[in-house]
């Protein structure tokens, strides 16, 4: 089987499936900058560094990333099949 990625823009989409993985909205503490967030992160359970991010409300978050007009690549299954937590932020 191989791995499959999708990337989108979708607020909705992304919302889904960080949520569906028991992620959180996140940024790296110390990085915002004015009206900015900052530099964007999610947050899963047992992820490393927890104590530098920062938890943020989706619409900090989503403001931020159509501000730099990010898209969102996910993977969905790992080749091996199983669940992934996989993605990166990339430009438009």
């Amino acid at each position: 089987m191989a791995s499959e990625t999708s990337t989108t823009t979708d607020h909705d989409e992304i919302r889904t499936w960080v949520e569906q993985h028991q992620g959180r909205p996140a940024r790296v503490r110390g990085t915002e900058d004015g009206g900015s967030a900052g530099v964007l992160r999610i947050d899963f359970p047992g992820g490393a560094g927890q104590d530098q991010l920062e938890h943020i409300g989706w619409d900090e978050w989503f403001e931020t990333f159509d501000e730099r007009n990010l898209a969102f690549l996910y993977q969905q299954h790992k080749a091996s099949g199983e669940d992934s937590t996989f993605f990166k932020l990339v430009s438009r």
